[in-house]
């Protein structure tokens, strides 16, 4: 056992959590120790592919004094409860997106978190992606001029719903916006700053499934820039992050692997370079440092407040008709 490595837990053990566990092996600052779900048989095979322990209850989990932090990946409305828990056993927290349903379940976590000292991290990791980054960057230094306008979509031809809790409308306000969508509010976050007022529409436009399969949302962000996220389940798979100013235009997409610029006086866009990396292990390498050096997690529990924050303006919004104010549901 590597001293130096983070000792983490995984809690729920579905498909994601595989990935994620692949990706902590692959940061090399994280090792897994412990797990738990309910189903034995799915513990029984993550022991075996990841060389750990397993334990038959959250508490076994929260009682294992080797066990510095938790990767928890369940039900969306489990979250608050179980940070909470894993905050007053001392455990530092890594929790799948979204951090919760609710604001106020997002402030229970985040206070509960805060007293005991721990780390929060909400996984996010599509801002971690090269070319996201790389637009950061031009925002950062002018390159686009004043900035205007956002677009993105994140779309799956199954979207992240599988039978199970995915299927539940209130486990998935929205539908895909809820596994999918949320994604895109918090690179829109990160690129252009808190979001002001939303309008949206989500509909379902065929017979499979109980949710919702395409969602549109017009955002007006607080700089004055708006933007627009789409999200549907049913599509190819779809992935582009864009921002457009005065002086030039850029595209993230392929999951971040491509950059697409166009200049004032360009007519078409070109693509160039983009230093990218895995982005899945950089959040997982960053959750590690959290344990281990004390870094401030870069998505922690405030930015993924506003995330949650802008998904109930969302549901009120498509529950209405009408345009709703993001303070609405800030303190």
């Amino acid at each position: 056992m590597a001293a130096d490595k983070a000792r983490v837990a995984f809690v729920g053990l579905g498909r994601y959590s595989n990935v994620l566990a692949d990706a902590a092996g692959r940061a090399g600052n994280l090792e897994v120790v412990n797990c738990f779900t309910r189903t034995a048989a799915t513990r029984k095979e993550f022991t075996e592919k990841y060389g750990c322990r397993e334990s038959d209850s959250l508490d076994g989990v929260l009682s294992d004094s080797e066990v510095e932090g938790v990767v928890v990946v369940t039900p969306h409305s489990t979250h608050s409860d179980i940070i909470c828990l894993a905050a007053s056993a001392g455990k530092h927290v890594f929790i799948e997106k979204p951090l919760t349903l609710t604001v106020a379940d997002a402030d229970r976590a985040i206070d509960a978190a805060s007293k005991a000292g721990v780390a929060l991290q909400v996984g996010q990791h599509r801002r971690f992606q090269g070319a996201t980054r790389r637009i950061r960057q031009m925002i950062d230094k002018g390159e686009l001029g004043d900035l205007y306008q956002l677009e993105s979509n994140l779309s799956m031809p199954g979207g992240a719903l599988r039978p199970g809790w995915r299927e539940d409308p209130a486990e998935c306000p929205v539908g895909s916006m809820t596994g999918l969508g949320v994604h895109m509010v918090d690179n829109l976050h990160y690129l252009a700053g808190p979001v002001k007022r939303v309008s949206a529409f989500s509909t379902k436009l065929n017979s499979i499934g109980v949710l919702d399969n395409v969602t549109s949302i017009v955002l007006e962000f607080e700089s004055g820039a708006l933007g627009y996220i789409g999200t549907c389940s049913g599509v190819p798979k779809l992935f582009n992050t864009a921002a457009f100013g005065t002086e030039c235009n850029v595209w993230c997409e392929d999951e971040g692997d491509k950059l697409f610029l166009q200049k004032r006086e360009e007519r078409v866009r070109s693509e160039v370079p983009v230093e990218g990396g895995d982005a899945i292990v950089d959040q997982m390498a960053a959750f590690g440092r959290s344990i281990r050096v004390g870094e401030r997690p870069e998505v922690g529990g405030p930015e993924g407040r506003e995330v949650v924050a802008v998904l109930e303006a969302v549901i009120e919004s498509v529950d209405t008709g009408k345009s709703v104010e993001v303070d609405k549901f800030r303190p």
